[in-house]
């Protein structure tokens, strides 16, 4: 049977680079039909206006009253993917880092080879992968990795790579908790990896690119350095350590 799968970019405050996310998308090619639901964390720039005018091409939104952080708004994707009985999640940038075309490459490990969570990595051989990234970032997208195959004995190459496929039976287990305030921002993500991981889930990663838009598209991100970066890194902290579970 073919499974059910659903694409999810989030995004706040994308109305520019939000649009070519979706033309994007639609232009793809699926190897099976795949939903997609934009989760509008609170925008208040016309973005939710803009994802409104795609209604009648199939693209579905929730919106979230205020801005929650992008670890709610994946929570916010996993539950609605769970609530509709989907099988598969895929998770992807809102800022059109993320090319959709390379979506099926994250599903088929999953669909052919019964692997619970394929994580895309942009450094995987390919050179020039990883797109225009600023100084700071290519050492902080290094340094992760780093720390968490030392933490966790996986080796993992782009543990802050967002665009990633999840079987959504995995949040079936209740020793995977989504349902806690401090993975609101940015700590969810490694949280997810890290329990699969160590929980013994099967799990690999695959090649795929990044972009990154010129500022004057909007910039090409929302992070803000160190404290961002370390809303990453302090899970595998308290995770390591069993501060948190």
């Amino acid at each position: 049977m073919t499974p059910k799968v659903l694409v999810v970019p989030v995004a706040f405050n994308e109305k520019i680079k939000l649009g070519s996310v979706i033309e994007r998308f639609l232009k793809s090619q699926m190897p099976s039909k795949a939903d997609y639901l934009i989760v509008d964390d609170g925008s208040d720039d016309g973005t939710t206006e803009m994802i409104a005018s795609y209604k009648d091409r199939g693209v579905m939104s929730v919106k979230h009253q205020q801005r929650r952080g992008v670890g709610a708004a994946i929570r916010t994707g996993v539950e609605y993917a769970r609530g509709h009985k989907y099988d598969i999640i895929v998770i992807m940038a809102g800022n059109d880092k993320d090319n959709p075309q390379e979506i099926p490459q994250l599903l088929a490990p999953i669909i052919s080879e019964q692997y619970d969570l394929i994580q895309g990595s942009r450094y995987l051989g390919q050179v020039g992968s990883g797109g225009q990234m600023p100084f700071y970032r290519k050492l902080a997208t290094r340094l992760h990795p780093w720390v968490f195959t030392l933490f966790s004995g996986r080796h993992v190459t782009d543990t802050t790579n967002g665009f990633r496929a999840i079987r959504l039976s995995i949040f079936d287990d209740a020793r995977i908790n989504l349902n806690q305030e401090w993975l609101d921002t940015y700590e969810l993500e490694p949280y997810i990896l890290w329990k699969v991981i160590t929980l013994g889930y099967k799990f690999k990663e695959v090649f795929v690119t990044k972009i990154y838009p010129p500022k004057k598209l909007g910039g090409y991100t929302k992070m803000i350095p160190i404290l961002s970066w370390w809303s990453i890194l302090k899970p595998l902290f308290y995770l390591r350590l069993g501060i948190k579970k």
